[in-house]
């Protein structure tokens, strides 16, 4: 069991934790969740003992062992893949490096001789003889191929780094594992390799992700840092979203008599118990959500952006046709003669192995880049709003956030209206005077979404929109383009995100292209397209 006691934390006047008291135990999976600045990787620091709070403790019960995802991506860059991972087990491996040194001894005593055997026993309790192959297992199950087991880090791209970090975490077999945002860099199909990990490992788990189809997933707990302080709710990310808007709904209620809010609550809980059925669920697994006690369910206080896509015009029936367009990077072929035809209220997912690929189709569309062979044709009634993968260019200007948003505003200028939108987008007070050049990640794709909603265009193009968003942003854009009305072209990572808003699939790469009527997981779900996938890339 690891627990915190009595924990509080502030950096100057600003308090992050007030007298936290948590325990974290059992075979059960926690993920933190918070809104930006809450704390929640601070949080994991205190736990992991980086960082000392001003007042409390935090106990691991004896004998316990912790691993932790390592953030520092060149700790281990003299090292090979194999051996950085089985490092994840300290004890086992400071054993190992005794043995080897013992062993190596040119003049072998008999005292020598007598620790070698005790080195050999704890070696054996510890499984050290499968230490290898479990290893080697781990690395092949995220995606690092056997022939790089032997290459050291430095060696490596930053995308293996990662995930041979992650499995010097999961290494071992650690009675408390904690994962900050672990799904980073990693494709959906190592994803859900981690996640079958995770649904079959016995022990603890503290999780940071924004990834919403990850924690629905694996976590059996939610730990909301809300208020300056942590508390735990029984069920996954859905069931605490939902449970959270309608307590906070039933609070604007205050007419509403006890009983039959209790009652709401109750065919809620019974309702979300009977669609958590997938064989993959957590939260269904373990059948917690009948033990929820009503009173655990309360609202928050987090704030959701007002994303809101209204468009200026209806597109008439002719949207967008692409006729035989191809585009290269050097000699590298990115897409190769994709022709298409968009149709009204068309939510298209583009998939690909290469992101360059569908970032490179996007610029095509918008005028900032050229295809190396082909056309495009967009119908006369099409207006687009972009949002760019990288979207740097547009806040290199020392201009407030007002003036900035004024600029992509075509009708209303006035003070009052600007500052009014961005406070709907969570700019509020003197937030709306700040430089643009100094905004967040997650502010300026606030920005970009703003610039969007203003010019109120038919078709939507977006390029990875929920990087640098938080779960209360991505929560409020996916919302947002289920419900516009007009047609969507995007690209994202966050299964979530494309499940619930794709109505079809085009998957592209440099031998061609799959086009398909059907979401995203029925897409993927479906071994007939397994070997034309196969075919794209090869």
């Amino acid at each position: 069991m690891l627990e915190a006691r009595n924990v509080s934390l502030q950096f100057g006047k600003r308090v992050l934790f007030d007298d936290v008291n948590i325990k974290f135990h059992g075979d059960s999976c926690y993920g933190v969740i918070g809104a930006n600045g809450a704390g929640k990787s601070t949080f994991l620091k205190i736990l992991t003992d980086e960082i000392t709070p001003v007042t409390g403790q935090v106990h691991l019960e004896s004998g316990k062992r912790m691993a932790v995802l390592n953030q520092n991506h060149s700790e281990f860059n003299e090292t090979t893949a194999l051996h950085t991972v089985m490092m994840g087990h300290k004890v086992l491996w400071k054993i190992m490096q005794e043995k080897d040194a013992v062993y190596a001894k040119p003049d072998f005593s008999e005292a020598d001789g007598m620790r070698a055997s005790e080195l050999e026993g704890e070696f054996a309790e510890m499984d050290g003889w499968n230490a290898e192959s479990a290893a080697a297992s781990l690395l092949s199950g995220l995606g690092i191929d056997e022939k790089e087991h032997d290459t050291l880090l430095k060696d490596l791209s930053g995308n293996e780094k990662v995930r041979i970090l992650l499995a010097q975490a999961l290494f071992g077999n650690p009675d408390v594992l904690i994962l900050d945002e672990p799904t980073n860099d990693l494709d959906i199909r190592t994803i859900s390799w981690l996640e079958d990990f995770l649904l079959e490992f016995r022990n603890t788990v503290i999780v940071v992700s924004h990834d919403r189809h990850f924690l629905d997933t694996v976590c059996t707990n939610i730990v909301d840092i809300d208020f300056k302080k942590l508390n735990s709710y029984t069920g996954n990310y859905s069931f605490w979203y939902e449970s959270s808007q309608l307590a906070l709904k039933q609070r604007t209620t205050s007419n509403k008599k006890a009983e039959a809010k209790k009652k709401e609550l109750q065919e809620f809980i019974q309702r979300f118990s009977a669609n958590a059925s997938k064989s993959k669920q957590a939260t269904s697994r373990k059948k917690l959500l009948e033990k929820i006690n009503l009173d655990d369910i309360q609202p928050s206080s987090r704030k959701y952006p007002a994303v809101i896509f209204t468009q200026l015009r209806d597109a008439g029936n002719q949207l967008l046709e692409l006729d035989q367009l191809s585009a290269k990077r050097g000699d590298e072929v990115l897409f190769d003669k994709l022709s298409l035809q968009l149709n009204k209220g068309d939510k298209i997912a583009f998939l690909s192995k290469s992101g360059l690929a569908i970032t490179t189709l996007f610029q095509i569309l918008e005028g900032e880049a050229k295809a190396s062979r082909g056309e495009f044709r967009f119908g006369q009634t099409i207006s687009t709003g972009y949002l760019p993968n990288e979207s740097g260019e547009f806040f290199k200007t020392k201009e407030s956030l007002i003036d900035w948003l004024r600029e992509y505003s075509p009708g209303e200028k006035d003070d009052v209206f600007i500052r009014g939108f961005l406070g709907k987008m969570l700019f509020t007070g003197e937030e709306s005077l700040k430089g643009v050049n100094v905004l967040s990640g997650g502010e300026k794709v606030r920005c970009m979404l703003s610039r969007m909603m203003l010019a109120q265009g038919n078709l939507l193009i977006l390029d990875e929109p929920t990087n640098h968003l938080d779960l209360e942003s991505i929560q409020a854009l996916n919302n947002a383009l289920q419900d516009f009305p007009g047609t969507v072209m995007f690209t994202s990572h966050d299964h979530t995100f494309t499940q619930t808003i794709a109505n079809r699939v085009i998957e592209i790469g440099p031998n061609g292209y799959i086009d398909k009527e059907l979401s995203y997981d029925e897409y993927n779900a479906d071994d007939r397209f397994a070997e034309q996938r196969a075919a794209l890339y090869n």
